[in-house]
């Protein structure tokens, strides 16, 4: 779309979706169809054949040496550099099966994988099938005239993906494509953009360089004689005028050859079904039809976590020829509307750029996902449920799934369904440029296709985004391009952002709105020709930002963003989740394994430096207490970042100041972690939670009450995502530092508090404040304070400090006491303190599960939280494991 002058702008992307589970042939298998599942134990086998094991598929390379004792744990210390040379060998799987004589008599049989990380070549009895060039894709190959009776041998032979994105690079002689290499402080591995795996493979910021190899999704033989399912996918279509929906039902289907037959679809529960002649064409194809949904009564939505249950129907699809059945299959189905407003801001330069929901403003609370693991056969289900709940449970309504790891396995998207989780799904590029060979492009293309269509039933999913951060990398020379050659470069990228995998996705999937990178300025980067003068522009799109050395505390040194989409500070793991993959060495913050771990150039003295700013920092004569003191106050300081930073955010949503503002928005980065290992992580590798989830729980709440200081007056806004109005008033605490009995309280008048707003409702001096107290300076005193309807408290209590605890007059040990009991409801844990306390932090070690409140500010003599163990655990193992620290007992 062009733009100009004062034109009115709005561009709404329309998203009618709802899920069809994806599916393959043999999942709705009838006696015309047959499936052999090839998944189990293969033999592995390195270049030379000095190695030679077994081999669990799917798997890949590292965790199969793993199982078998060849090498120890690649998380183990500094195993991830000890075991590069994995990834600079060739491996060869090799499997044997027997098929029927039947079977062979099949009109067509097919090889299919569902995933090869990465380059292989395909032997089946000794002929070559194929080969594979792209993690992303699903492979299938012809072989039924290469199957013989007995032993059937396929071998499958891997590249070094390290060797091969080398050679592609050299191949690539015309200019360069950067960056070369990560940085030195990644230890990783080069030229990842050359090859079309899982681009953190090669290492990150936060994660270690593992370039795996090997069948990372499921092998299996297939055999028809008159067609297979490929896929399914179904959007459903709303009609604004009619107020009706139809379904697009799109069937990828494999027929042997031409064939007519009748497709009949039908929701049973909303009374539609319809039934159609159709002509599949021979080969693979597409076809595409509509179900209208007879309804007098309202469809059920699917609506996000917190705003709404996410109900689903059924679908049936079955397919006759003759009157045989040649296919079958029942998937749920949800309905649900997205749109992406981009239009002018009243009293703003810009355009607005929020999600509307079933016709909702939605305000988009979350995090980035990263991948969970560096070995995908290793993410088991209870994991993947594990930290989607987790996300929930911390009020979060959104994860964006990060262009630079991989496109996530089909239970992640069902559970975001089920749990009410939006995505942002990014295509798999990021922080880098890439080529534009043909080759390159053509496995592309066949990657967008594919995922697309896997993707696309999925209510979850609510927009398409084409890259992490390359517009921003462009726009502003991270790879200090020549100016005289920057015209080529900005051409690659729309060559392969826009005129490749925008319009794919758009043939496709017109019912998703679609960004080309994040961050952009949308619309703006557009009329800009894809690369904005600024992508960063608070006025338009989605915007990514970090400081390390600005006062974290103070909310001015953050954009006042239309959307931030990434954010955050970093901080260790607790010692629980370190100790298994270190030794007693190690547990210093000067050691060399803390500074292997650390992937970020000078992460670990920005940690420390953000912390002094506010705190006291641990000095232990003890080395392993100063150590876990010095975890503990990093974890401190980043939930107090974080915090202050979406708290700003939020209360930002209703406001416009300068032109800026109107934020609807704000996904910090990054939810977990795929490694022991400092990081941005709100959630440890291993599920366990750090200070920031728990903090997350309360900043995230439904309603929220927001204080902050600007020029020395103190307001405190109510922030609120429900669809209905409130009338709510602050209740504020003045406590001395010294006493747990709060010095004076106060409440404002009750004040109209509008669905889906921010509202200023509390403002006074502070010194007047203070005044009012009577014995209250900024260093002897703080502040509490929550909502309050003409009832009862709405929402968490929250704490304003009015001075660096660092600073603070009468902060003293606490000398918390602990208590754990069992009863019917669960294991609890009552705290006693004599003063008051900040951040009070529980851990119980190496017991896994989660606290009902952590990290919080104890300001009574007692407080009471459960604890609930992701295994059987009792009070007794629970009050020996339990440590209770406070801010001054690092001190």
């Amino acid at each position: 779309m062009n733009l100009r002058g004062n034109i009115f702008i709005r561009e709404v992307c329309v998203l009618l979706c709802l899920f069809v589970g994806v599916l393959t042939g043999f999942s709705s298998v009838t006696e015309q169809q047959w499936s052999l599942s090839l998944d189990g134990k293969w033999s592995l086998s390195n270049a030379n054949g000095s190695l030679s094991l077994p081999a669990q598929v799917p798997g890949c390379v590292h965790s199969a040496l793993q199982q078998q004792g060849f090498i120890q744990d690649p998380y183990f210390r500094f195993n991830d550099v000890s075991y590069r040379w994995i990834a600079f060998d060739n491996w060869t799987y090799t499997t044997t099966f027997n098929v029927s004589a039947q079977v062979r008599t099949k009109q067509k049989v097919l090889l299919a994988f569902d995933g090869v990380d990465t380059v292989a070549s395909i032997w089946l009895n000794g002929v070559a099938v194929g080969n594979t060039d792209n993690m992303f894709r699903r492979y299938d190959f012809s072989v039924r005239d290469l199957l013989k009776d007995g032993d059937n041998v396929l071998r499958v032979s891997l590249l070094s993906p390290v060797l091969y994105a080398s050679e592609r690079r050299e191949a690539h002689s015309a200019y360069r494509v950067p960056p070369e290499c990560p940085p030195d402080v990644q230890k990783g591995e080069c030229h990842v953009n050359f090859i079309r795996k899982e681009q953190s493979s090669f290492s990150w910021d936060w994660g270690p360089s593992f370039p795996t190899t090997g069948l990372w999704k499921g092998v299996r033989l297939e055999a028809f004689d008159v067609l297979q399912l490929v896929q399914v996918s179904s959007v459903p279509l709303y009609n604004f005028s009619l107020s009706q929906w139809r379904v697009q039902v799109e069937l990828l289907v494999d027929a042997v050859q031409t064939t007519n037959g009748q497709i009949a679809l039908s929701v049973p529960e909303l009374h539609s079904e319809q039934s159609v002649h159709t002509q599949f064409l021979s080969g693979r194809t597409k076809n595409t039809f509509i179900l209208h949904i007879n309804t007098s009564s309202p469809v059920k939505l699917w609506w996000p976590s917190g705003r709404g249950d996410q109900p689903f129907y059924q679908l049936t699809v079955r397919g006759f020829q003759d009157g045989s059945l040649i296919l079958n299959t029942k998937s749920k189905v949800y309905f649900r509307t997205v749109e992406l407003v981009q239009e002018p801001v009243v009293g703003s330069p810009g355009l607005s750029f929020y999600f509307r929901i079933n016709g909702k403003p939605i305000f988009l609370k979350g995090s980035n996902w990263i991948p969970a693991h560096s070995f995908q056969n290793q993410i088991s289900p209870a994991v993947l449920r594990n930290l989607l709940q987790s996300a929930v449970d911390a009020n979060m309504n959104t994860l964006r799934v990060w262009g630079g790891g991989v496109y996530e396995q089909d239970l992640f998207y069902s559970l975001c369904d089920e749990l009410g989780i939006m995505i942002w799904q990014d295509f798999m590029f990021a922080c880098a440029t890439y080529p534009t060979e043909d080759d390159f492009i053509q496995t592309v293309r066949e990657e967008v296709v594919q995922q697309v269509g896997r993707l696309k039933s999925h209510p979850s999913v609510i927009i398409w985004s084409g890259n992490n951060e390359n517009e921003a990398a462009l726009a502003t020379d991270w790879f200090d391009i020549p100016a005289s050659q920057r015209p080529l470069y900005v051409k690659d990228y729309v060559t392969l952002y826009v005129n490749n995998i925008r319009e794919l996705v758009q043939e496709e999937d017109q019912s998703r709105p679609f960004l080309v990178s994040s961050p952009t300025n949308g619309a703006e980067s557009e009329r800009e020709g894809w690369v904005a003068a600024n992508p960063y522009d608070p006025h338009y799109g989605d915007t990514h930002f970090y400081s390390y050395t600005v006062d974290c505390w103070d909310w001015r040194n953050f954009p006042r963003t239309r959307f931030a989409s990434e954010y955050g500070f970093q901080s260790w793991p607790s010692f629980s989740t370190l100790q298994p993959v270190s030794i007693k060495e190690d547990w210093s913050y000067s050691s060399n394994f803390t500074s292997h771990r650390q992937h970020h150039e000078g992460g670990n003295q920005q940690m420390l430096l953000q912390a002094a700013s506010h705190f006291n920092l641990p000095n232990s004569t003890d080395p392993l207490k100063r150590f876990t003191d010095t975890l503990y106050i990093t974890q401190v300081m980043q939930a107090q970042c974080v915090k202050t930073q979406t708290e700003f955010y939020r209360r930002s949503q209703t406001e416009i100041i300068e032109g800026k503002g109107h934020t609807m928005g704000a996904l910090y980065w990054q939810l977990n972690d795929i490694w022991q290992a400092p990081s941005w992580s709100s959630i440890e590798f291993g599920g366990k939670w750090k200070m920031l989830h728990y903090f997350a729980q309360n900043f995230f709440a439904t309603v929220l009450p927001v204080g902050f200081e600007d020029e020395d007056t103190l307001f405190i806004y109510a922030v609120s995502d429900l669809s209905h109005d409130l009338k709510l008033r602050a209740a504020v605490s003045v406590y001395s530092w010294t006493d747990l009995d709060p010095v004076c309280s106060l409440k404002s008048d009750l004040v109209l508090v509008p669905g889906g707003s921010a509202v200023a409702i509390f403002k006074q001096p502070v010194a007047a404040l203070l005044a009012g107290c009577g014995r209250c300076t900024r260093l002897t005193c703080l502040l509490t304070f929550h909502l309050e309807d003409s009832g009862a408290q709405l929402g968490p209590t929250n704490h304003h400090f009015l001075c660096s605890p660092k600073d603070a007059q009468g902060l003293q040990r606490p000398n918390i006491t602990a208590t754990v009991q069992q009863d019917p409801t669960g294991l609890t844990v009552t705290l006693r303190s004599a003063s008051v306390a900040p951040f009070v932090w529980l851990d119980v070690g190496n017991i896994p599960g989660r606290f009902s409140s952590n990290g919080f500010l104890m300001v009574s003599s007692n407080v009471t939280v459960s604890f609930t163990a992701w295994r059987p655990t009792s009070a007794a193992e629970l009050s020996r494991s339990l440590t209770v620290t406070s801010l001054t007992d690092v001190y």
